[in-house]
């Protein structure tokens, strides 16, 4: 692609994202997106050949960046699987102070389209959500974590659900409120993991 025509196509796409963002998809049409990007609709179109389409290509965009900022996010994260959610949720909480905070994008966007389970949106998003919830899981791994997929799915369920209550109630609380239920989480699983040893290790010894 040329270089021209790259840039165009990034300008679509952030003007798109921008808009998506904050008024949602349905209500936002080709003609704002447009207008945002300084282009006409028929260059738009010319690159993308539905909103579908473009929605699609915002989604794949971003959750490039957004794997990619986790990434550097999760290198910054040492320590037992208590302190790891710990410093999760506390950056839940420094995200969610930031000026006309939305939640996540992904979150939002598949809700609006829960009677579109085809919709390639969705698609990506599921894609997106089931990425992170395995690199959280990389993380519990290497701290030693008990069960750390199914610990990691449970956290993650949580800041999912402390998201959306912070959206509702406007309170960061939610964060800490996550932070408290996941050491409980981590701690019974750690409990019963040395439990579940000890049990070994007496078999073992009757043997």
């Amino acid at each position: 692609m040329p270089p021209s025509s790259q840039t165009t196509r990034s300008r679509i796409l952030d003007a798109a994202y921008k808009l998506f963002r904050r008024q949602g998809y349905s209500r936002v049409s080709i003609d704002e997106i447009a207008l945002a990007a300084r282009l006409t609709k028929k260059t738009l179109y010319y690159h993308f050949e539905s909103k579908d389409a473009l929605l699609a290509a915002v989604l794949e965009t971003q959750s490039e960046l957004a794997l990619a900022a986790f990434r550097t996010f999760s290198d910054t994260l040492r320590g037992s699987p208590i302190a790891i959610a710990d410093a999760l949720f506390e950056g839940l909480k420094v995200w969610s102070d930031t000026p006309r905070w939305a939640g996540s994008g992904f979150t939002r966007l598949v809700i609006e389209l829960a009677d579109l389970p085809g919709h390639p949106a969705r698609q990506i998003a599921r894609r997106h959500k089931a990425e992170l919830e395995r690199l959280f899981s990389e993380l519990l791994v290497k701290a030693g974590a008990a069960s750390p997929k199914e610990t990691a799915r449970e956290i993650w369920l949580l800041s999912e659900g402390a998201i959306s209550l912070i959206l509702v109630h406007g309170d960061r609380g939610y964060a800490a409120a996550a932070a408290r239920a996941a050491r409980k989480l981590i701690a019974a699983g750690l409990k019963h993991g040395n439990a579940a040893r000890g049990s070994k290790t007496v078999n073992a010894t009757a043997v």
